[in-house]
């Protein structure tokens, strides 16, 4: 799981990095690695390449590229750390659209972690001047969308394979962001194409070694570590960004964090 999220770390910091390219370029990039590397994976492990629920696939991967293309937005307008503890609001909105699109119930505890994430996301928005509405209304609104997501992957995760959801994922994304590209490609230096393939690899690393860890050790042993990708994105841009976080948006990220893993101990005791 550490290796996972120094991957996705990594990869955010690439996308921020490139930010004076279009998004969409950005996305096509991240997305084409792992497309690559998945379709020879689906290949090779001789799996149906275009699983059993195909319009649920096809769903699940157009709302992942809206998710997508909302966060590498915000990621122009906000702090790196803050952008990805933002984006980890999604499992809140998952567990409410699971409430009432999948009548999964809800526990009073969680209810309260949802507040306690919530006050974070206030404090952010109330007391750090730094930040920018457009970058938290970009996360926020991708943070549902990655909510759809998950409650998606809940649905059909008995029966499609991880290797196949996360290639409609990258397929469609591939398709989208390359067509929207053709009218907003601006050039790349060439010091940063090495930079740009490495978003795909990154990608798909950081995906593959999370799906590993959650394979190998009990879940709710693996995955409060998947937070420790806000720890490494806040060094990372404080360290090529120059960024400042104040104490006021410290105790937001940590106000969010702590509502979120406490949230994921009380889910995985069921």
């Amino acid at each position: 799981m550490l290796i996972s999220t120094l991957s996705f770390s990594l990869m955010n910091f690439g996308v921020k990095y490139l930010s004076y390219l279009n998004s969409f370029q950005l996305i096509f990039f991240r997305s084409i690695g792992t497309f690559l590397i998945c379709s020879a994976l689906i290949r090779y492990q001789k799996i149906p390449y275009f699983g059993n629920n195909k319009k649920i696939l096809l769903a699940r991967g157009i709302l992942g590229f809206v998710a997508m293309s909302l966060f590498f937005l915000a990621l122009k307008f906000l702090n790196l750390g803050t952008a990805v503890a933002l984006r980890y609001i999604a499992p809140i909105y998952a567990t409410l659209f699971a409430l009432f699109i999948l009548k999964e119930p809800v526990e009073k505890k969680q209810w309260v972690y949802f507040i306690v994430a919530y006050a974070g996301v206030l404090i952010l928005q109330g007391f750090d001047s730094s930040m920018s509405t457009i970058g938290l209304v970009l996360i926020m609104i991708g943070a549902m969308f990655s909510g759809l997501v998950f409650m998606i992957i809940r649905y059909i995760k008995q029966t499609e394979n991880s290797l196949v959801i996360v290639n409609y994922f990258m397929g469609i994304s591939v398709i989208i962001s390359g067509v929207i590209s053709i009218f907003y490609w601006i050039p790349p230096l060439k010091e940063h194409w090495i930079l740009l393939i490495a978003l795909g690899v990154l990608g798909f690393f950081g995906q593959f070694f999370m799906t590993k860890s959650l394979q190998m050790a009990t879940a709710i042993y693996v995955s409060p570590m998947k937070y420790i990708e806000v720890i490494f994105s806040l060094i990372l841009g404080v360290s090529f960004f120059n960024e400042v976080y104040t104490l006021e948006s410290l105790l937001g990220l940590s106000l969010i964090l702590i509502g979120l893993i406490a949230n994921l101990f009380v889910k995985k005791r069921h």
